[in-house]
């Protein structure tokens, strides 16, 4: 949902995501909540069969702070508590709430990845890094192998920062197949053991991401597209760029819309 520009544009998609089998990746700095809430109760379908995906900010770690902030991303959803298996955060126990811990851009800093794994009772599950083909970012997946972490792609199409650049490289953009370079790129992040956050409010776009299962990239497809790894990344920005944007947004004490 990154970028849906109103509640009621990111309810629409989440609903047509979840009519054609397609789970839910909130980006909460962008109030996105209560329109996912909505969208998930009027899909019909049981809250147990849904995953959904949130973040919290750094600014929410902590004792207190942590427990709060989980509790609020469900008020702002108004839905029942995350139900299957209850899990226990790193810092503090949150049964029944939460199926699975993950970690996004953790990847800049060997010192804190560190930190996490040897201090925490539960491994993160999951991470979410930048990776396409131009950045495969194959030493942090190595890094994270041992622990048995799932790596989860975002930009996985290049974002707007990389003007499409993807889109038009020979293996990705060949014919032989009757799909798209983006169904192509989708493919082959899901052959290579990936899963794939691809953000879109666009109904056709959503419909598009989706049918990728009824084709395969053969070996030289999905060798020529992994020769195209430059490790080259499109979200360039400095430490300093990032520290502004987590410490300066203070992203749940004011709502642009009523979730009532």
């Amino acid at each position: 949902t990154f970028m849906q520009s109103s509640g009621s544009i990111c309810e629409q998609s989440c609903l047509t995501a979840l009519k054609i089998g397609i789970d839910i990746s909130i980006l909460l700095m962008h109030n996105d909540e209560a329109g996912v809430g909505r969208a998930v109760k009027e899909s019909g379908i049981s809250r147990e069969k849904i995953w959904i995906t949130s973040k919290l900010w750094p600014t929410e770690y902590g004792e207190s702070k942590t427990l709060e902030a989980i509790d609020k991303i469900l008020e702002h959803m108004q839905l029942d508590l995350f139900t299957s298996q209850p899990a226990i955060l790193w810092v503090h126990d949150v049964y029944g709430k939460v199926r699975a811990l993950g970690i996004s851009n953790f990847d800049a800093n060997d010192e804190v990845f560190e930190k996490i794994m040897i201090e925490s009772r539960v491994k993160p599950a999951v991470l979410q890094i930048e990776c396409h083909s131009y950045a495969q970012r194959l030493a942090i997946r190595d890094k994270v192998k041992p622990y048995g972490i799932h790596i989860t792609c975002w930009f996985l199409l290049g974002g707007a920062m990389s003007n499409g650049a993807l889109f038009s490289l020979y293996p990705i953009n060949s014919q032989g197949h009757s799909k798209s370079p983006v169904q192509i790129i989708l493919r082959w992040h899901i052959q290579g053991d990936f899963s794939v956050i691809p953000g879109a409010s666009n109904l056709d776009y959503i419909k598009e991401n989706i049918a990728i299962f009824d084709f395969e990239l053969n070996n030289k497809k999905m060798e020529q597209i992994c020769s195209l790894n430059k490790e080259k990344r499109f979200f360039n920005v400095t430490q300093e760029e990032v520290e502004k944007m987590v410490w300066n947004t203070d992203i749940r004490t004011e709502w642009i819309e009523d979730i009532g």
